[in-house]
Formats: structure tokens, C-alpha cells, sequence
């Protein structure tokens, strides 16, 4: 026994975690539904996200599990990078993200753009040529910027279109990609002047910046349970678009502690003694106070004590099949559609449900005849560098991000009402 105790001791992350072996699957399917069910209060009711009085305010279940998704896409993206060239790392990302974003936007555009316009005027007069039309959408949110959330003027008197008291989002939930393609290029830079490898502990001192910013707004903030105040925007940049300070610490933070994971694996000790007493420290300051300061960096380290202590058998949840970021693009539309037809009638629960299954009718033909696609031509771009067969498809495959929109705290190009 006490042997058995020593053990458990002295492991560490490292010890723990496997390429093969992890939860990362699971949690990131779990994620994703969080993000749908927390969307059925400002979608589907006009209400707030769910989760949001029960955690005083401070967050709710869709931005926990927003900031499970940078979490674990820092320290899967960094697991992928250390073992990738740069113009593997590069074309991989690429792959991941844009062939899925592109499908989804033409859909929600040319597809169900139009249903809805039929629904709600009968006709397609003035659908076409309205100035923030289809083809509008498409080409303005191109590389992910979302500077345009509406099309032609609908989805205005659906619950969430009467919180803003005009046209609403389409696809809201995209807002953060331009956040995860920023992060990416973190990486790459890091990757580019081979401080991910040689000088970690860059990462660890831009990781304190970002902690000591979110505590400096906490102190300063009126009381324990405020949530970090908007600073303002930063940009816009080409293509991309601007970027809420807000935000980007809170985001970049989790993203960087997912960095640091990976980086200091060998130093982080796994031990349920640790985890209960996490469990505890987070549990309390969501119900009293104190998130942003003590229950962030608690909730991180819940997150990979999970990843690499759940049943090994969890790992194969996503390894051939991964509809995460399909729930992801498609969820928002959905639910909007569902909420137009009147499917709230019908209570919370069966609006979730309906949700999550029209998710997965979006998500399933998305990862089967475009992500899946794309994602072997990564594969293929790997092994033709390497000469030899790599396993990075089913390690990045994994590392993508699933964001949620928050009625409460919306970033600047989510403001269209």
C-alpha cells in the first residue's frame, strides 16, 4: 500500500498522458453539448445562458466549457507542434479549420438562409440583393473575421433576435474563431523561432502576464463575483477583424496554461488529492466568489486530471468519428431554426434535445464528406515529410476549439441589434 501511495505521488502529467490513451475526446464531445444546452436559454427562451445564476454570474456552463476548449486545444496544439515542421504545423491548421468553416458558411447562406426567408416572407424578394445578404455573409466571413453575424434582415422576432431588437446571428457561435486562429499563430511564431522548444519558459512568463492581468481586474473589480470588465477592442486587422481585450486575456490565458501543461508536463503532479482539493476551491468560488482567481487555474487542472485519469476505453469517443466541431458550426443555425418554427413551445428539455440531435444530423455529414477529407490530406502532407506513418491526425484532430455566445458579454462584431 504504501508503495502503491509513492506511486501515486510521484506521478506526473507525463506519466499519465498518452497520444493514443486520453479523454480529450470525450471531454471535447461533452464540451460541445455543454455549449448547445447552455444556448437553449438566450436562443430558444431569450434568457440567459444557462448556468449563469447558479454560478453567481461569474460564468456559466457555456463559457466553462469555452474555456475547456482553449484549454485543451493549447495543449493539444502544442503537442502537435513539437512534433511538426512548420509548413506541417501550418498546412494542418489550415486544413482543421477552414474546410468545415466554408461548407457551413455556404449552407447557412445559400441553404437555410433561404428557408428561413421563405418562412418568414413567403417569398425570396429582396433575399438576393439585401446589402448584408448570402453572398455577402460568405465572402465577408471568409477567413473567419464574422464581421457579419445577420443575413437580409432575418431572424429579427425569434427570441434571440428580440434581445438585440433587430436581425440576429445566423451562426453566433463562430465569433471566436478568429481567436483560435490568432493562437495559432502564437504557436507558429513560437514554433518559427524555436522558443516552443528550446525556451519554455517564455511561455510561462507570458502565461503569469495574462494570470497577473485577470487578477488586476478581479481586485479592481467591485465585487468578488464581477465579471472582468471590457477594456475595449483591439484592431481590426486585415481579414480577420478586431479582437475584444476582454476576451483575449480570458481566452489567451486558458489557452496559454494548456501551452504550459504540455511544456511542463514533467512537473505537474497527478494525484486525486489534488484534484479534490481543485474541486473544492472551484466549487466554492463559483457558488461565493473568486472565479477568475482562484477558480480558473483549478478548473484547468480539473480538466487534464480527466483527460488522463478517466477509463482508457473513453479514448476511443472521436478517434474515428469526430463530430465536435460539427456540433460546434452547425448547433447556433439550428437552434435559431428551431426557435423560429416554435419548437420552444414545447419546454426546455425537449428544446435541448431537439438541438442536439439536429447538431448531429448537421455534424455527422460534415465530418464524413469534409473535415474526415480534409483531415487525411494533413495526414498525407505528414507522412510524405516524414516517410513514415504518424499518428498526429488522431492527436489534432482533436484540437479545435468550440466557443459560445454570451448574451451578457457579447464581443464587438456580436453587436448587430
Amino acid at each position: 500500500m504504501q508503495a502503491w501511495l509513492e506511486e501515486q505521488r510521484s506521478q506526473t502529467l507525463r506519466d499519465r498522458y498518452s497520444a493514443q490513451h486520453n479523454a480529450f475526446g470525450v471531454l471535447r464531445l461533452m464540451m460541445a453539448c455543454g455549449v448547445v444546452i447552455a444556448h437553449a436559454g438566450p436562443i430558444g427562451f431569450g434568457e440567459a445562458n444557462l448556468g449563469t445564476t447558479l454560478f453567481a454570474g461569474q460564468s456559466d456552463i457555456g463559457t466553462m466549457c469555452l474555456y475547456g476548449f482553449f484549454l485543451i486545444s493549447g495543449f493539444l496544439i502544442t503537442d502537435s507542434a513539437l512534433r511538426s515542421s512548420l509548413p506541417q504545423y501550418i498546412r494542418a491548421r489550415l486544413l482543421r479549420v477552414f474546410p468545415g468553416l466554408w461548407v457551413c458558411l455556404v449552407v447557412t447562406a445559400f441553404a437555410i438562409a433561404p428557408l428561413v426567408a421563405l418562412h418568414e416572407n413567403g417569398s425570396l424578394n429582396g433575399f438576393w440583393g439585401h446589402p448584408e445578404g448570402p453572398f455577402e455573409y460568405v465572402t465577408t466571413n471568409l477567413f473567419a473575421s464574422m464581421e457579419q453575424f445577420p443575413i437580409s434582415g432575418l431572424l429579427a422576432d425569434t427570441p434571440y433576435g428580440q434581445i438585440f431588437g433587430g436581425p440576429s446571428a445566423f451562426d453566433g457561435s463562430l465569433w471566436t474563431l478568429r481567436y483560435d486562429l490568432a493562437f495559432y499563430g502564437l504557436i507558429g511564431i513560437l514554433l518559427m523561432t524555436s522558443v516552443l522548444r528550446r525556451s519554455p519558459r517564455v511561455i510561462l512568463l507570458l502565461t503569469g502576464v495574462c494570470y497577473a492581468l485577470v487578477l488586476r481586474d478581479f481586485v479592481t473589480g467591485p465585487t468578488l463575483t464581477s465579471r472582468p470588465p471590457q477594456h475595449g477592442a483591439i484592431g481590426p486587422f486585415p481579414m480577420i477583424g478586431a479582437f475584444a481585450v476582454d476576451w483575449t486575456l480570458m481566452l489567451g490565458f486558458l489557452f496559454l496554461l494548456g501551452v504550459a501543461a504540455r511544456l511542463y508536463a514533467h512537473r505537474i503532479p497527478i494525484n486525486g488529492t489534488l484534484a479534490g482539493l481543485a474541486a473544492a476551491v472551484l466549487v466554492i468560488s463559483l457558488w461565493r466568489g473568486g472565479f477568475f482567481a482562484v477558480g480558473l487555474p483549478t478548473f484547468a487542472y480539473l480538466v487534464l486530471f480527466a483527460a488522463v485519469t478517466l477509463p482508457k476505453k473513453l479514448s476511443r469517443v472521436s478517434r474515428r468519428h469526430d463530430y465536435t466541431y460539427g456540433i460546434y458550426i452547425y448547433g447556433f443555425p439550428v437552434q435559431q431554426v428551431i426557435a423560429l418554427l416554435g419548437g420552444a413551445q414545447f419546454g426546455m428539455t425537449v428544446y435541448i434535445l431537439l438541438s442536439l440531435l439536429g447538431s448531429l444530423l448537421f455534424a455527422v455529414p460534415s465530418w464524413h464528406l469534409v473535415e474526415r477529407p480534409a483531415l487525411r490530406l494533413k495526414t498525407e502532407s505528414v507522412r510524405a515529410g516524414s516517410g513514415a506513418a504518424a499518428d498526429t491526425d488522431q492527436v489534432e484532430q482533436l484540437a479545435e476549439t468550440v466557443p459560445t455566445a454570451d448574451p451578457g458579454r457579447l464581443s464587438p462584431t456580436e453587436r448587430h441589434g
